[in-house]
């Protein structure tokens, strides 16, 4: 199979590791790109990557939470310049209270729902990319709506100006307890701060477990580890895997010395209640998405030329 200095520049993103071991890389896992991680993990050049971080095209997140439900919205422009003007905040904001109201199943349905003016939400988008003059796309969305047999909080956190949301689900008692609510907008800036995968180790997949022992053996045999001790090493490292991606393993933000698991018994007790997190969602403006232009395509395929 042809590597493409595009697989390499997508590879190297991802990874960070160099230019010819990334094409080395995809040349052995015959241009599979999450193999090709792997081979670069085994051999230490490159780490586990929580998601795909790249920022790579402008827009908002915003978030509408009313009682029982919440939703997070992505919508991507051209310019960060466009991003940050109040007429396409707003515009976003008016997107994220529509769908939250109407609970549509997909964003292609959610474009025919009316905003506040009865005009539908794919009409005023075009509307917008005539006035502005740029691409618009409403991205995604998720929608959290509070099991009917259920006591919790749906908390929102929104950073950096719109780059970062979060919706966080958390349960346990109502939102008239005003530690409970602190608790959820708590747990909102966790999950945008340290960008946990699941909220339990319970949650993690076999199949990833499984991946990730691999890894960690095929590291301590390339470093010289004895066989006797792999599994103890595999075991070792899978815990600080969990402590990194698992949310409830997590070292708390406001305070790193109790982990978020110890934060939740704590105030279970207090209350005298049961708490839990139900799930949770995490938007970064423009991950996994392409720039417009970028050069480092051509740059890779310039070093690829020499190689």
């Amino acid at each position: 199979m042809q590597i493409t200095a595009e697989m390499v520049r997508e590879l190297r993103e991802k990874t960070g590791a160099g230019m010819m071991d990334c094409k080395r890389a995809l040349t052995k896992s015959e241009g599979n790109l999450e193999n090709a991680v792997d081979v670069l993990r085994k051999k230490g050049l490159a780490a586990a990557a929580k998601k795909s971080s790249r920022i790579a095209s402008e827009g908002v997140v915003a978030a509408h939470v009313a009682p029982g439900s919440a939703t997070l919205v992505e919508v991507n422009c051209e310019t960060d310049f466009v991003a940050r003007t109040d007429d396409f905040q707003e515009f976003v904001k008016q997107v994220a209270r529509a769908v939250n109201g109407k609970g549509p199943k997909d964003v292609e349905e959610s474009l025919l729902i009316p905003g506040e003016e009865g005009v539908p939400l794919g009409t005023m988008l075009n509307e917008k990319v005539a006035k502005i003059g740029e691409k618009i796309s409403f991205r995604r969305f998720e929608r959290f709506a509070l099991p009917a047999d259920a006591k919790g909080v749906l908390a929102s956190y929104i950073h950096a100006g719109g780059k970062i949301g979060v919706l966080a689900e958390v349960l346990g008692t109502g939102g008239d307890d005003a530690e409970f609510l602190a608790l959820g907008k708590d747990m909102a800036m966790q999950i945008a701060a340290a960008n946990p995968l699941y909220v339990s180790r319970e949650d993690v997949p076999a199949a990833a477990i499984e991946r990730e022992k691999a890894i960690y053996r095929e590291q301590a045999i390339a470093s010289g580890k004895p066989e006797k001790v792999l599994d103890r090493i595999a075991e070792g490292k899978l815990e600080k895997y969990y402590g990194d991606f698992c949310l409830t393993e997590q070292a708390f933000i406001r305070d790193p010395d109790r982990r978020v698991k110890d934060l939740l018994k704590e105030m279970a007790e207090k209350l005298a209640v049961d708490i839990r997190i139900g799930r949770f969602a995490r938007f970064q403006v423009g991950e996994g998405l392409t720039k417009r232009s970028d050069n480092l395509a051509a740059e890779v395929a310039k070093q690829l030329e020499k190689g």
